[in-house]
């Protein structure tokens, strides 16, 4: 049996969306995340960096988003609900599979830290520079890192109805994440092709039975 170890309102969703498209059996082990929003220490009881996702199953540990997808689908995957059937759209699968947490997250989470500086825990006395900082820096640095990334994902979506061609893929649930932040952020305002792939996957079955197991997913800073 699959073990999903999911922490609330985090990237594990993605993982349960995936075990619901392909109708797989598993179960969840909660956790919760602490006051200051990190992760519990007993998830290191599970993997020595204490995050999540992760699975267990048949004795190995998966941890990564990306690593858990394509062991999964490599898996059990055999009616090729998702298996692309082309080398093209693999290639592209493989790369916005990699480029979600390689590339776009990490300046969504620095858009997020920098966003938080007015905010607690930022001792109150100080909060007023931390906010200054924190825009200054969004404005002159990670919005305009964003800017090509937001032209590069709605060109494709644009061109194509899923990230990697004309079928759903692993690719659109591992992108599914990121985008969730940046709408959550305004960052799709001027983004209707993506807006609309948003709008798709979230009335995807699979993605609202995910919901109901897993819990809301809400990522405004």
């Amino acid at each position: 049996m699959i073990t999903v170890h999911h922490l609330e309102n985090s990237r594990s969703h993605r993982v349960l969306w995936l075990l619901e498209e392909l109708e797989l059996p598993y179960q969840i082990k909660r956790y919760q995340r602490e006051k200051n929003m990190m992760a519990p220490e007993s998830l290191k009881k599970v993997h020595p960096l204490g995050k999540s996702p992760l699975i267990t199953d048949d004795d190995r540990v998966i941890a990564e988003s990306g690593a858990i997808l394509s062991y999964l689908e490599a898996k059990y995957d055999d009616q090729n609900r998702l298996k692309l059937p082309d080398e093209t759209s693999r290639l592209q699968s493989q790369y916005w599979l990699h480029y979600a947490e390689g590339s776009l997250m990490p300046l969504l989470v620095m858009k997020l830290v920098f966003g938080r500086l007015g905010k607690a825990p930022v001792p109150w006395l100080i909060r007023p520079i931390g906010a200054a900082l924190g825009k200054g820096v969004q404005r002159a640095y990670i919005d305009k890192q964003l800017t090509p990334h937001r032209e590069m994902i709605e060109k494709q979506l644009a061109a194509q109805p899923w990230f990697a061609g004309p079928r759903f893929s692993i690719a659109d649930i591992q992108m599914s994440f990121p985008l969730l932040a940046l709408a959550s952020r305004g960052g799709l305002d001027a983004m209707p092709a993506t807006r609309q792939w948003l709008h798709k996957v979230q009335q995807r079955a699979a993605w609202q039975r995910a919901i109901e197991q897993g819990g809301p997913i809400n990522l405004a800073g």
